[in-house]
């Protein structure tokens, strides 16, 4: 087995004196694009952070190519993973482009101006994301679903083997969902490794190759989709009562049907 392009090993963490998570493992090797869920307030944000050295844990540790991010500088970790958090941190009158080209500042000295590479980086994020056409408007005056692209175009010109992306299609409409999903599918396939906090469970399930369900503070389970999303489970940790049904390729499809409230454990 090819060594992990990220794994965290026995992680813990808590704010102030609230914890979050304990004793969360797991690996993502390169071709793998693994799907993060749970429910509101399991801590699936949190855990991404904690990956990228955001937020250091109580206990445990995070490895990125090989070694502690704890060790890591910054750009270094930038080189390596890309996180693409649910609000952008940007609401500067930038360009797209100029947005989009941020991403390469991980592999750029101080003052050092954008090279050929650097370029042609951004143009592809800008062409994969279809966002070409927006490469000279202000960021500013964008609607949320085109920002959003604009930010995933940010967080591909990085180049990092490693994505980490919070809610990715949250503020997509239905084709542009299914296209950020197909162009992660490539990526990974490419020699990438993704993490993906979706909440969306039936698009998650037809993506992805595995499913960390993150719930009570715990990793509950770590398998393929079909293994994981099960009326027992979607009822105990995610509080509904639903049907799984099975598309043309085998794959789990959730049809939430009622509120679970009825069951110990149906909700946070």
């Amino acid at each position: 087995m090819t060594a992990p392009l990220i794994e965290a090993q026995e992680l813990a963490f808590g704010y102030g004196d609230r914890p979050v998570m304990r004793d969360v493992s797991f690996r993502i090797g390169a071709g793998e694009m693994v799907a993060l869920c749970g429910p509101n307030g399991a801590g699936k944000s949190t855990l991404l952070r904690l990956l990228l050295g955001l937020h250091g844990p109580r206990a445990g540790r995070v490895l990125l190519g090989g070694d502690p991010v704890a060790g890591l500088a910054r750009r270094e970790i930038a080189r390596r993973a890309a996180l693409l958090p649910q609000e952008s941190p940007f609401d500067l009158p930038l360009t797209v482009r100029e947005v989009v080209a941020l991403g390469r500042l991980p592999h750029l000295g101080r003052f050092q101006p954008e090279g050929p590479r650097d370029a042609r980086a951004v143009e592809r994020a800008l062409e994969l994301t279809d966002t070409v056409a927006l490469a000279g408007r202000r960021v500013t005056e964008l609607s949320g679903g085109e920002r959003h692209r604009v930010h995933l175009a940010r967080a591909l010109a990085q180049e990092a083997p490693v994505l980490l992306l919070d809610e990715p299609v949250a503020s997509l409409d239905l084709v542009h969902q299914l296209q950020a999903m197909d162009l992660l599918r490539v990526l990974v396939d490419e020699g990438r490794a993704a993490l993906i906090a979706l909440h969306d469970l039936s698009l998650a399930a037809r993506r992805c190759d595995r499913m960390l369900l993150l719930a009570y503070g715990t990793l509950q389970a770590d398998a393929p989709p079909r293994e994981v999303l099960t009326p027992q489970a979607l009822a105990r940790f995610f509080g509904v009562h639903a049907e799984v049904r099975s598309d043309g390729r085998g794959r789990p499809l959730v049809i939430p049907i009622e509120p679970a409230r009825d069951l110990p454990g149906g909700t946070e």
